[in-house]
């Protein structure tokens, strides 16, 4: 199964070893789930990973985005998101999902109003995990 995932799923995988976003994360490193991105939100991922408040280690982070950028499927020439959402930043996040038919998981679901996914697929990471699982 192809995933987007959102940068806040992201850093909460890696701020605590357990719950769905660390699931997540562990099915991406291990391959069970393939993450598609574009170098937008792999731009993303390496500023918000890299900020102090986090204290992620620089080795660590490293690692995790070598993973990513070799194993990820990358999006290229992803149109813009047609329709604006609250926070412009998440655009490429439903873009690059659409492109790639992939479900998008963010801990923010609200930040993607129904009437702006056309068709997306947008789970919270315990919808998703019980989406993979069931389907096992």
């Amino acid at each position: 199964m192809r995933v987007v995932l959102d940068t806040n799923v992201l850093v909460s995988g890696l701020l605590s070893a357990s719950g769905p976003p660390a699931w997540i994360v562990e099915a991406i490193l291990t391959g069970s789930i393939e993450l598609a991105l574009d170098m937008a939100i792999r731009e993303e991922y390496e500023e918000v990973l890299g900020r102090p408040e986090f204290s992620f280690p620089p080795a660590h982070v490293e690692t995790l985005l070598s993973v990513i950028d070799r194993f990820a499927f990358w999006a290229a020439g992803v149109p813009p998101w047609p329709v604006r959402l609250p926070d412009p930043d998440d655009e490429p996040f439903l873009a690059v999902a659409a492109a790639t038919e992939s479900v998008l998981v963010t801990g923010n679901v609200r930040h993607f109003p129904i009437p702006t996914r056309r068709g997306v697929a947008v789970l919270t990471p315990r919808e998703f995990k019980d989406r993979v699982s069931r389907g096992r």
